[in-house]
């Protein structure tokens, strides 16, 4: 039996430089949970390939934005950051729609007049 190794099914990275990478994101995830909002940190994607990390996901402001992206870049073995978070705009708070009584059953609706200006 003979063992055949085809440059084609070789994984892009060696396991050592997957543990790295694993490690690398559970420092970042570790940092970002310490020093980030906790609501912001579960929308967050950290992906890490060979040192490169990836940021992906909605935050609510800016400053949130740039704080993450400057933990991610504070952890040691890190190469680069792509910072692709998202600001997302608060949701914006709608009219109340004008609400109507209904007359109760069996009673006539009534109608009040009134002046106008």
């Amino acid at each position: 039996m003979a063992l055949v190794v085809s440059p084609a099914c070789r994984p892009s990275q060696t396991l050592e430089r997957q543990t790295d990478d694993a490690g690398i994101k559970t420092r970042i995830k570790a940092r970002l949970a310490k020093d980030v909002n906790a609501s912001t940190i579960t929308a967050v994607e950290v992906n890490v390939t060979n040192g490169v990390v990836t940021l992906a996901g909605p935050v609510s402001n800016d400053q949130d934005k740039q704080k993450i992206e400057r933990v991610a870049r504070s952890v040691e073995g890190v190469v680069s950051v792509t910072n692709n978070l998202q600001v997302t705009a608060a949701p914006a708070t709608s009219p109340q729609p004008a609400t109507t009584s209904m007359p109760a059953a069996g009673s006539s609706p009534s109608v009040t007049p009134t002046a106008v200006p």
